[in-house]
């Protein structure tokens, strides 16, 4: 009995260990689903600058490739892009984002600020947008 006992503890630990981790904590997912949610704000908001739709289009459609290649199912990911938790808290970390590089609000000079410094720096958010 206590062997049975034992036996069922660790199958139960090592399906445990081995789970994947929510697709919100790979950073690779979620921190791309942020820099394009940042980039479409930046573009909705400056006149100057808008988004290379293509690349974007590209970027998220190769997110579900990758995380299909991780293990997670569609109904995984569907479930997690479509839920409106997540959701509520991407739209709290682009806010986050915004606030801290002095954006405001209404006020287009802010949003292109920040777009044309994504640009020069060349990362993911810059590499999302094109001046007009």
């Amino acid at each position: 009995m206590r062997a049975m006992t034992m036996a069922l503890i660790l199958s139960l630990t090592a399906g445990i260990a081995s789970a994947k981790p929510h697709l919100r904590d790979v950073p690779e997912i979620d921190g791309t689903l942020l820099a394009v949610g940042i980039a479409d704000e930046i573009r909705k908001n400056c006149p100057d600058i808008s988004a290379r739709m293509l690349r974007a289009y590209t970027l998220v459609t190769g997110l579900k490739d990758k995380a299909r290649a991780m293990g997670y199912s569609d109904a995984e990911i569907d479930a997690y892009r479509k839920s409106d938790a997540e959701k509520n808290r991407l739209k709290g970390a682009r806010k986050a984002y915004l606030d801290a590089a002095g954006v405001t609000p209404g006020q287009p000079a802010g949003y292109c600020a920040l777009g044309r410094a994504e640009i020069e720096r060349g990362g993911q958010i810059g590499a999302l947008l094109r001046m007009n």
